[in-house]
């Protein structure tokens, strides 16, 4: 027999922050990319909380689409919460991709004192840092390497960019940790006969070529893509009203978990009718659970 919905809501709600982790599962060492990102639990509130948004952030192995550790960010400190996260987490030979809120010098400090590098968007939270990125742009030569790439779909056109570009003795002069180069991504969006444009720019650890650049930033998306869309899909976890003691962030969790095992099944059939089988079948839910002995 299996227990009720409500049964495992009060298991979750008993155990400790932290007493159900997500296991990261063998050959991580295909991935480089290690995306870091908060994901609210919009439904995990009472009324009377609504400046008060349950959040969690996760690393992630964008080209694996593993979900590597997941911390409940207290209070919505998603900030704080990732770095604990990154503290969870092998980053030697890793590259940490995060948004603006992450380009600070608490954050890189954590991802160089463990072995990793970091590509991060530069807004302007860090106003100074991103006046002598954009300075620095300024200076280039007509023949500096750039790579482009143009795609077409969906009544769509794009095409993107991108150069990397030396930030020598910036990193002493702003106080910013393991700083080495500046990327910049322009792209031109063409939909309906209007043209959109944007130019983005990050600060790097290292100095890649301008295609292992751009393949870096567009990793970063599985996190949304492949991660927080999904979790709200097949598991409608904004729509979810777990809200007692622990039990949001343990189910939040145990989401993230489930959704890599039915990642890792080879067998036939999408993703959705694999956690549907896994709903019906005891024998085909035994067979994703018997992954975990191998993680």
């Amino acid at each position: 027999m299996r227990p009720s919905g409500g049964c495992r809501r009060e298991i979750a709600a008993l155990l400790g922050d932290g007493d159900v982790i997500a296991i990261p599962s063998r050959g991580l060492k295909a991935n480089p990319c290690r995306a870091t990102d908060g994901k609210a639990l919009r439904g995990a509130r009472d009324k009377g909380q609504s400046a008060r948004t349950r959040m969690m952030v996760s690393a992630y192995a964008a080209r694996l689409r593993l979900t590597l550790a997941t911390v409940a960010a207290d209070n919505g400190g998603e900030l704080e919460a990732a770095i604990e996260v990154l503290g969870l987490i092998a980053l030697k030979g890793k590259v940490v991709t995060a948004d603006a809120l992450h380009c600070n010098r608490r954050t890189v400090a954590a991802i160089t004192e463990g072995g990793g590098d970091y590509c991060l968007a530069l807004k302007a939270n860090q106003d100074s840092l991103l006046s002598d990125a954009r300075s620095c742009f300024g200076k280039l030569s007509p023949d500096h390497p750039a790579a482009r790439k143009d795609e077409a779909g969906h009544g769509r056109k794009e095409t993107r960019t991108g150069t990397v570009i030396s930030a020598k003795g910036l990193a002493e002069h702003h106080d910013f940790p393991g700083l080495k180069a500046f990327g910049r991504i322009e792209s031109c969006r063409e939909t309906g006969g209007i043209v959109q444009t944007e130019t983005r720019h990050f600060a790097l650890s290292w100095t890649p070529a301008p295609e292992a650049f751009m393949a870096t930033v567009r990793a970063h998306w599985e996190i949304e893509n492949a991660l927080h869309w999904q979790l709200d899909v097949s598991f409608r976890e904004d729509a979810a009203r777990n809200r007692k003691d622990n039990g949001p962030a343990n189910i939040a969790i145990l989401r993230r978990r489930a959704l890599d095992l039915a990642r890792r099944d080879t067998s036939k059939g999408s993703l959705s009718i694999k956690l549907k089988r896994a709903g019906w079948s005891d024998a085909f839910l035994l067979s994703l659970l018997n992954q975990l002995s191998g993680a």
